[in-house]
């Protein structure tokens, strides 16, 4: 088992001393644990963020192995306990919170609420939509980065950061949805992904 302090060394040599405390003292939630939410969350860890709650009510099957960052060993595994597990393998003195739950417009506020930033990984449209509005209009100290639009093979350049609303940041290119003959690649799905950890950095640092 490596050190707490092989770590702290590793980052020190990576940050300076503010970005580093900033990261380690950030609260980043993350909603949805599938092709957006797992690669964030494992972004998220690398980058040094320090406290991470993420929710997902899902587990893990072999549809998800071509986008997702799970692998066979963790077949048939919550994706909340596989994911808490390849976190700890990156960084295991990270305060990491799972919650193994479906999110609903009525139980949405209470599992996010004190958690400032919330990443929106949803792959339904209308979960999407639900999770948003809920957080915006119930948890007004929130800010959300929610990530829409990336299926398929197109240009990678498409997908771009948004900013439409004070409290929401939106990744993604807005136009290529799930099914039709372009499929769900993985490629896409991790440069918006980066885009999501790359905001939250943002608004951690800012």
């Amino acid at each position: 088992m490596i050190s707490r302090e092989e770590i702290e060394r590793a980052f020190d040599a990576r940050f300076a001393p503010e970005v580093k405390t900033r990261l380690q003292a950030a609260r980043v939630a993350v909603a949805g644990l599938g092709g957006l939410g797992s690669n964030t969350a494992i972004m998220l860890a690398r980058s040094g963020v320090g406290h991470l709650k993420l929710v997902d009510f899902d587990r893990v099957d072999t549809t998800n192995l071509n986008r997702q960052a799970y692998g066979i060993s963790h077949l048939g595994q919550f994706k909340t306990d596989a994911i808490r597990a390849i976190l700890a393998d990156i960084n295991p003195y990270l305060e990491v919170e799972t919650v193994c739950v479906k999110v609903t417009s009525e139980n949405a506020a209470d599992l996010f609420r004190g958690w400032p930033i919330v990443c929106e990984a949803f792959d339904r449209p209308e979960a999407k939509a639900m999770l948003v509005t809920t957080l915006l209009s119930s948890l007004p100290e929130t800010t959300i980065v929610s990530g829409t639009g990336m299926a398929g093979y197109g240009d990678a350049n498409d997908i771009r950061t948004t900013h439409p609303m004070r409290r929401l940041h939106v990744c993604g290119d807005g136009v290529t949805a799930a099914g039709g003959m372009t499929g769900l690649m993985a490629p896409r799905v991790a440069v918006c992904a980066g885009h999501q950890a790359n905001k939250v950095i943002q608004l951690i640092l800012q």
